[in-house]
C-alpha cells in the first residue's frame, strides 16, 4: 500500500497540534488561578490532576470492559519513566520556579522559548532525526514567532535567574525526547505516571516551602484544567511523538504560546501589533511544515518490538488465528527496502 504525502500527515500532524491547542489554553486560565493559588502549588495542582484524571479514565475503560489495543508500559520502560518524571515534571518546573522569582517577567517569557529549541536540537543533534533546510526554516519561524509573542521591548538579563530557566527549558527538552522511548506504550498510562508522580512531588515540595494548600475551589478548578492542559494534552504528544518523532512534534508544539495569547485577547488582553506579527511569522513554520516532502529509497533493519498496529506495509506477520485491528502484541519485522513519504515515526528512524 503506497502512501501519499497527505496520508503520512494524519493522524500524527492534528494530535500534535491538539496537544499545543490543549496545553496553551493552560496559560491564560492559569493566570486566572494563580490569584488565590501559589505558582508551585498550582503547577502540582496542575499535574495531580493530570494523573487522577486519567486514573479515572483508565478505571472507566476497565470497569466497562473497553478493549484498547495499547501495549502496557513494561519492566524496561520503568527507567525511562523514571527519568521523565523527574526531568519533565520536578526538575523542571522547580528550576521555573527559582528562575521566575529571580528575573524579570520579559526575561522569564522570552527564555522560555528556548524549550522548543532545546527539543528540537536534542532530536537533531543527539537522536539523529532527519533534518532538511525547509524543516529548519519552519522551525526558525515558530520559534522566532514565539520570541516575537513575548518581546516586552528588552532582551533577556542573562542573569542566575535566566540560567535557572534555561535549566528548566533544558530539563523539558530533555523530557520531550525521552519520551519518544515510551511512544509504542498506551499514552494514557504514560501520561497518568507522569501526571502522579510530578504532581505528588510539586505539592510536596510546595509545602515544604511553606505554601499554603488553596481552598477546596480553586483547586478543584486547578484539577480539572490539569487533566486537559496537562493529561490530554500529553496523551497527545505522545501519540504524536509515536507518528511523527520528537523534532515535528516539537515543532507544532512551539505553536501553544500563539493558541494562548489568542485566547488571552477573547478574555480582555489587547490585540497588539506584535500577535499579528507572531502569526504570520507561525503561519509560515506551520505551512512549510505542512508541505514537507520527505521521500526516498530506505532500509528498515530487523527489529522485534510491541505497539498498536493493523496489517499494513510495514506488518505482514502471521497469527495462529483470526485478529481483530488494530491490535498489540510483540512482534518482528523482516528486512525491508522501499520507498514512500514519511516521518521519523516508530518504523522510519534511520539514518540519512
Amino acid at each position: 500500500m503506497q502512501r501519499d504525502r497527505s496520508s503520512v500527515q494524519l493522524p500524527g500532524v492534528p494530535l500534535a497540534l491538539g496537544s499545543a491547542l490543549l496545553f496553551g489554553a493552560a496559560t491564560p486560565l492559569s493566570k486566572l488561578l494563580l490569584a488565590s493559588i501559589d505558582p508551585q502549588m498550582l503547577a502540582g495542582l496542575l499535574y495531580l490532576g493530570a494523573g487522577l484524571g486519567l486514573a479515572a479514565v483508565q478505571v472507566a475503560r476497565t470497569a466497562i470492559g473497553l478493549s484498547v489495543p495499547e501495549a502496557p508500559p513494561r519492566w524496561h520502560d520503568v527507567p525511562w519513566l523514571i527519568a521523565i518524571v523527574v526531568f519533565g515534571g520536578i526538575l523542571g518546573p522547580a528550576l521555573l520556579m527559582l528562575g521566575l522569582g529571580r528575573t524579570p517577567a520579559s526575561s522569564g517569557s522570552l527564555m522560555l522559548n528556548l524549550e522548543s529549541l532545546a527539543t528540537m536540537g536534542i532530536a537533531w543533534l543527539v537522536f539523529r532525526e532527519n533534518v532538511d533546510r525547509r524543516l529548519l526554516l519552519g522551525a526558525l519561524a515558530i520559534v522566532l514567532g514565539a520570541i516575537a509573542l513575548s518581546w516586552e521591548g528588552q532582551g533577556p538579563s542573562l542573569d542566575a535567574g535566566a540560567a535557572l530557566i534555561a535549566g528548566a527549558c533544558l530539563c523539558w527538552g530533555i523530557d520531550n525526547n525521552l519520551t519518544r522511548k515510551l511512544s509504542s506504550a498506551d499514552p494514557v498510562v504514560i501520561a497518568m505516571i507522569k501526571g502522579l508522580f510530578a504532581g505528588a512531588g510539586n505539592i510536596a515540595g510546595g509545602l515544604w516551602l511553606g505554601n499554603a494548600f488553596p481552598s477546596a475551589g480553586p483547586a478543584i478548578l486547578a484539577a480539572i484544567l490539569g487533566f486537559f492542559a496537562i493529561g490530554v494534552s500529553l496523551v497527545l504528544f505522545v501519540l504524536g511523538l509515536r507518528h511523527l518523532g520528537t523534532a515535528r512534534t516539537g515543532a507544532y508544539f512551539s505553536l501553544a504560546p500563539f493558541i494562548g495569547a489568542l485566547m488571552a485577547v477573547g478574555l480582555g488582553d489587547p490585540f497588539t501589533p506584535k500577535l499579528v506579527i507572531a502569526a504570520l511569522l507561525m503561519g509560515l513554520g506551520l505551512w512549510l511544515h505542512l508541505t514537507e516532502q520527505h521521500e526516498h529509497e530506505h532500509v528498515h533493519e530487523a527489529i522485534a518490538h510491541e505497539h498498536k498496529h493493523v496489517h499494513d506495509e510495514h506488518h505482514r506477520h502471521d497469527h495462529a488465528g483470526a485478529a481483530d485491528e488494530p491490535h498489540s502484541h510483540w512482534h518482528e519485522h523482516k528486512p525491508l527496502r522501499h520507498k514512500h513519504p514519511h516521518y521519523p515515526d516508530l518504523h522510519h528512524r534511520h539514518s540519512h
